[in-house]
């Protein structure tokens, strides 16, 4: 059966995507730009390639679909800024293989006007072929958030700005097959902007939600009770709850080095997130203190080492930051998560705990970095020495929260 999509990189955009294709009964083929850290298991692989999704190893193969969608990650390079250059080669992949009328997408997270003046250009000298007229060509901002399970692709608004208002209808025409709702944007650079205030909406509000939790420990009131009674609020309050950083895949961009104008606010935020994990250092510092322990020799087990709960991704996670300050401060660190069977930080092997309950009552301090459903948490908090909850995942009075 000849391929309808092709989605050129299957890492955490493109896996959800070539999925909800195929649920939706469009032969995909799924094209990888390097190393990559979307995963499926085998049942679900089982169930995609049933339903006419092919991995494709002949990039000569791209050139028989009707719409190619390209979900390149764009990690964030060594001078701070996003890292284009896996787009760049799917978009050279491509290009050479590009034929007339096909539909091609953007939805890698990249900074306002990357599709008019990096995409677009590698294409039309890549194939000869001019964008607008002889292909469409689109942004999308992808809307993944893996492990949600009430939103997903049928049920999220997909956002769309085509060069021109065919290139538009040609991209919502793919993505009305998927989801129940398509929203037209007036041109890619509003749609790529459209991710951009959504990955800083997250963090900025996260960011103050952190500021609150170091200010109400200060204080010495109870944070979570208040953001539990302010998100009862019915209007112009949307809850957030603190962490002891910010995982994930969405890389908070202030613009900088891309345009005379920064978002400080955005430069801001990222000075709080990246400062959580040192505070989390410094509440268990001062609670082994507080029980006649340092930190020095202290058996410090970490729960929880991924970005996000009952899930394996760890792109991001503050996990790392936070084992290898407490190494430093010659802690002896052991992990658990039923999610990552084997862990290191730096190339340094962490032990795992294979008991959680002897591990936790043998610990002179358990600090829950992530809320995985499995953990019974009232009794861990009673076989711990020592709990830091970071999550505010405990029962009132069962820990020591954030």
């Amino acid at each position: 059966m000849p391929a309808d999509l092709a989605v050129i990189g299957l890492g955490h955009l493109g896996l959800p995507l070539a999925q909800a294709a195929v649920a939706a009964g469009i032969p995909t083929l799924g094209y990888k730009t390097g190393p990559e850290g979307g995963s499926l298991t085998p049942a679900e692989l089982r169930r995609m390639l049933s339903g006419g999704f092919r991995p494709a190893g002949n990039p000569a193969e791209l050139g028989r679909v009707r719409t190619a969608v390209i979900c390149a990650p764009t990690p964030r390079g060594a001078d701070g800024g996003l890292d284009l250059s896996q787009v760049e080669a799917a978009a050279r992949t491509l290009a050479a293989q590009l034929r007339p009328h096909t539909t091609v997408i953007l939805e890698s997270p990249v900074h306002p006007g990357t599709t008019e003046e990096f995409l677009r250009p590698l294409l039309e000298e890549g194939s000869g072929l001019r964008a607008g007229r002889d292909f469409h060509l689109a942004y999308s901002p992808s809307r993944v958030d893996p492990g949600n399970r009430d939103f997903g692709p049928a049920n999220t608004p997909k956002v769309i700005g085509g060069l021109t208002p065919a290139c538009t209808e040609s991209a919502a025409a793919f993505y009305g097959r998927l989801t129940d709702k398509v929203v037209r944007a007036r041109g890619p650079r509003e749609a790529e902007t459209v991710q951009l205030l959504e990955t800083n909406y997250r963090h900025v509000n996260i960011a103050l939600v952190n500021e609150m939790a170091v200010l109400c420990h200060d204080l010495g009131v109870d944070l979570w009770d208040v953001i539990r009674c302010a998100e009862t609020k019915p209007f112009g309050f949307q809850a957030f709850r603190p962490g002891p950083g910010v995982g994930g895949h969405g890389i908070p961009q202030d613009l900088t080095g891309h345009t005379t104008r920064s978002l400080r606010m955005v430069e801001l935020a990222q000075q709080v997130n990246s400062h959580m994990p040192r505070y989390v250092i410094q509440r268990a510092a001062t609670l082994l203190n507080e029980h006649g322990k340092s930190a020095r020799a202290a058996r410090v087990l970490l729960l929880g080492v991924t970005y996000k709960p009952d899930l394996a991704d760890q792109q991001g996670t503050p996990a790392h930051e936070i084992a290898l300050r407490l190494m430093e401060l010659g802690a002896s660190v052991s992990y658990h998560d039923p999610h990552i069977p084997a862990w290191s930080v730096l190339g340094r092997p962490v032990p795992r705990a294979d008991s959680l309950y002897e591990a936790a009552a043998d610990a002179d301090l358990t600090i829950l970095l992530q809320q995985h459903r499995t953990y019974d948490l009232q009794g861990l908090s009673v076989k711990a020495q020592l709990l830091l909850d970071t999550r505010g995942a405990t029962p009132t009075g069962a820990a020591h929260r954030l």
